[in-house]
């Protein structure tokens, strides 16, 4: 499944139009919750810093599998689901 920021990218440097907190878990706040835990926004900015065009993701899942940070250590996840329920609403969902 392809996120729907993959189409934002082409833009370098994209600023996010507003922000909102999730409020039930999904797919999509699982992934920014990752994301979010590594230092970054979301998938754009992680592009951007890291200049790499593929995240590496679980085939069964489609959940990031592991996303370096910006000291260059790296963040390694399961295939299952790590944002509990108490943590969906610390996620921040940007609009572009």
């Amino acid at each position: 499944k392809k996120s729907e920021v993959s189409g934002v990218m082409a833009k370098a440097d994209v600023k996010p139009k507003s922000m909102h907190r999730a409020k039930i878990w999904s797919d999509d706040v699982e992934n920014l919750y990752r994301f979010q835990q590594a230092g970054y926004r979301d998938e754009v900015e992680y592009k951007q810093v890291k200049q790499v065009d593929v995240v590496e993701c679980w085939p069964e899942t489609g959940f990031i599998k592991k996303l370096q940070r910006r000291d260059n250590t790296f963040y390694y996840y399961n295939k299952q689901r790590e944002c509990e329920d108490k943590d969906v609403p610390k996620v921040k969902v940007y609009v572009y």
